[in-house]
């Protein structure tokens, strides 16, 4: 039976700004599929990045080139080996995981050997401000359990002690988002130590991280940019000590599984991302995000309106969607 296909573009505004330190996101811009065959539908919905060079029409573009085929029915795996990872492999992919699971009748958890989905401890973010603006912001979400402060390179050691002294308990992660140099890494071990944070997320440029091969500090580095696939792993060794695995960089969720399991057999920590995005874009990061050290799901809560049936947060856990949302 032939599919039929539907690619839209949707933005969400924000409900306030997320500064980061390549720039002020106002929207979240998703492209969304909807794949058809009989009377199922399939959802999935990705994130173009700048960073990696994608864009709303580029990722639109690359998904209408393969329109004939995946209306005949193209897979996963030949999906993978038509596109490279990014955010338009990534929404055909949970479109097909999702459509499967309704012509077949069983839930993706239940195709991946897994129990139902259950609530997660994830990541609530401050964004880049003014220390005593930051201050304000973790002060609002202190009984969390886990906080990421963006940071860039001025004065990294005042936001991350601002948002310290008003969170004292919650664990922190820091994501310079690639802003550091590594003389600047080096003299942050101290203000690092002092305020216990629990993990660094790509301090130094991907394309500049050759010297992290020299550096040992006081805190696990964990690769994002520099880190999309299950091929990326054998360079981090010596780099890195976690991997931030985000469905938009691997091209779905049938990749991000493999390096999943890639990843903790060579020792890596594992921690689940996400790009600022609805809760369709969550829910099959959600299927993986038991298995991780580290959660930082929380893109859905910056809309101004997310799926009014989508993941819901209660204190700092995030709860699944309903059944039938995604998945079966």
């Amino acid at each position: 039976m032939l599919r039929q296909l539907i690619i839209e573009e949707r933005r969400f505004p924000l409900a306030v700004p997320f500064r980061i330190s390549r720039g002020v996101k106002l929207n979240a811009d998703v492209v969304t599929v909807a794949m058809y065959q009989g009377d199922k539908c399939g959802r999935g919905e990705a994130v173009p990045y700048a960073r990696y060079g994608e864009s709303v029409a580029s990722v639109i573009e690359q998904m209408e080139q393969l329109r004939p085929q995946l209306a005949s029915g193209m897979g996963r795996d030949e999906l993978l080996a038509q596109l490279p990872a990014g955010a338009a492999r990534n929404a055909l992919d949970a479109a097909m995981w999702d459509l499967e699971s309704q012509l077949s009748g069983v839930p993706v958890w239940q195709r991946l050997a897994r129990t139902p989905g259950t609530a997660v401890v994830t990541a609530l973010t401050v964004g880049i401000d003014t220390p005593e603006q930051m201050g304000v912001a973790a002060a609002r979400i202190a009984g969390v359990g886990l906080i990421k402060v963006k940071v860039d390179a001025d004065d990294p050691a005042a936001r991350i002690d601002a948002v310290r002294r008003a969170a004292p308990h919650a664990r922190l992660i820091v994501d310079p988002n690639e802003s550091w140099t590594i003389d600047l890494l080096r003299d942050m071990q101290g203000p690092l130590a002092r305020a216990r944070v629990d993990l660094l997320e790509q301090p130094l440029p991907a394309d500049a991280d050759d010297a992290l091969l020299a550096f040992s500090g006081s805190v696990p580095i964990c690769a994002d940019e520099a880190c999309h696939e299950t091929r990326d792993l054998p360079r981090m060794r010596g780099r890195y000590q976690a991997i931030n695995i985000k469905l938009d960089k691997t091209g779905g969720l049938t990749e991000a599984w493999r390096l999943l399991r890639a990843a903790r057999s060579e020792g890596f920590k594992v921690m689940i991302g996400c790009m600022v995005c609805s809760s369709l874009g969550i829910a099959p990061a959600l299927e993986l995000a038991r298995e991780a050290a580290f959660v930082d799901l929380d893109g859905p809560f910056w809309l101004q309106h997310d799926h009014p049936d989508g993941v819901q947060l209660q204190g700092g856990s995030l709860l699944p969607p309903p059944p039938g949302f995604w998945g079966g």
